[in-house]
């Protein structure tokens, strides 16, 4: 039976005729991809509200014109409490740098709006502690605060947790994980935001190392309580970006160049509150690598695998069958039975990047509307800023051991 806490079998027979006014605020990358998701979630499932882009928020006032033309929102504003002062939007979402996360969504918070903050929830554990506390107050009016991490939405991962859930693999001893990219490889790669600490907090531990230290506590449904790790920045200076960066990169600006102030690669080590080891890797300067998240869980009864460049698909090894017939087998996670995957296509017709951010739209709406408790939570991205926290301390004493408060 598939895990159905973040989602269920859809009923309503008619679309539904009231709205749930989105503001957003942020328009690049993420932008993109969340609209994306608003924009689907309404004609795939069937919502109690229907999410209404009701308007979209940036500094460029031709940039942010030119995305709510191209991703379908009704307006646009260049100031953000502007959008948050709208009556019209009672969900504020974030999708802007680190740096601007907590002032963002603590105000959107106190106005009354519910939040969907993109990962990693802040820059300092400071930050992010401000926005848990906003949130928790937050809850007590009936409001919801989530943070984007997209990779829960994955059907596959989704179902891996119900597995763990169930003790197919028994004790878990074992998680590692890798998230390995190579869009920085080349040296020549101009200074985009993602360089910036002021702005990013932190480099591929912050952008690609957040997603795997939720994804492996998610999993194994316990913290991880100590860390001990290694980092290094391979490039330290790149020319400075000239205009928008276009995606993750963008053109170089003649001969200038600037400071890279955040890791390009960092590696760890940790321990879970059961005792069970991890072992975590995150670049983005891995050649060959484009989007390689894995992760494997290894358990007492069996051991889960997943590849991210094969989202459709677990990879599971049943210890407690005899020797002669054991070893790894596909499960093609595409069955109505699986996580979300009512709402799409016939067995075998698989899903992608972009439907993540569907299911996650879809998740936010049906937490409103239920009075579920959030998941992921203000609370579930503070651990995780907490780990980040200890990570960056750890490689700057020499890689000593550094707790986890949790």
């Amino acid at each position: 039976m598939a895990r159905r806490e973040e989602t269920e079998q859809e009923t309503e027979a008619s679309p539904p005729t009231a709205t749930l006014g989105v503001g957003m605020v942020g328009y690049a990358f993420m932008g993109a991809a969340h609209s994306q998701g608003w924009r689907t979630a309404g004609h795939v499932f069937d919502l109690p509200v229907r999410p209404a882009l009701a308007a979209i928020c940036g500094r460029d006032r031709a940039a942010v014109e030119a995305a709510a033309a191209r991703h379908g929102w009704a307006a646009t504003e260049t100031d953000w409490r502007a959008l948050i002062a709208r009556d019209d939007v009672q969900l504020v979402d974030i999708c802007t740098p680190g740096d601007s996360h907590a002032e963002i969504a603590i105000a959107a918070l106190e106005a009354g709006k519910h939040v969907l903050c993109e990962k990693p929830l802040a820059n300092t554990v400071a930050e992010a502690e401000a926005m848990a506390e906003a949130a928790e107050r937050a809850a007590a009016r009936g409001q919801v605060a989530i943070v984007g991490f997209n990779y829960r939405k994955v059907p596959a991962l989704t179902y891996a947790r119900t597995m763990i859930e169930e003790g197919r693999l028994g004790a878990l001893r074992h998680v590692r994980a890798t998230y390995l990219q190579d869009w920085l490889v080349d040296p020549e790669s101009p200074l985009t935001w993602r360089l910036d600490r002021e702005r990013a907090g932190s480099g591929a531990l912050g952008d690609l190392g957040a997603h795997i230290v939720d994804l492996a506590q998610y999993l194994a449904g316990e913290p991880l309580v100590g860390v001990s790790a290694v980092s290094e920045t391979f490039v330290r200076e790149r020319p400075v970006l000239a205009g928008a960066a276009a995606g993750l990169t963008g053109a170089a600006d003649g001969t200038a160049r600037g400071a890279v102030t955040v890791d390009d690669a960092t590696l760890f080590t940790g321990r879970l509150a059961s005792g069970a080891l991890a072992s975590f890797e995150a670049t983005r300067m891995a050649a060959g690598r484009k989007n390689a998240l894995r992760l494997e869980i290894n358990g007492q009864l069996g051991s889960i695998a997943f590849d991210l460049e094969r989202l459709n698909e677990l990879s599971f090894h049943d210890h407690t069958e005899p020797a002669t017939s054991a070893g790894f087998r596909r499960i093609l996670v595409t069955e109505p039975q699986h996580p979300y995957l009512e709402a799409w296509w016939p067995p075998g017709h698989g899903l992608g990047y972009e439907h993540t951010f569907v299911h996650q739209a879809h998740d936010v709406v049906r937490t409103i509307t239920e009075g579920r408790a959030p998941v992921p939570s203000f609370a579930d991205g503070l651990q995780v800023q907490r780990v980040l926290a200890a990570v960056e301390e750890s490689a700057a004493k020499n890689s000593v051991h550094t707790p986890v408060p949790f």
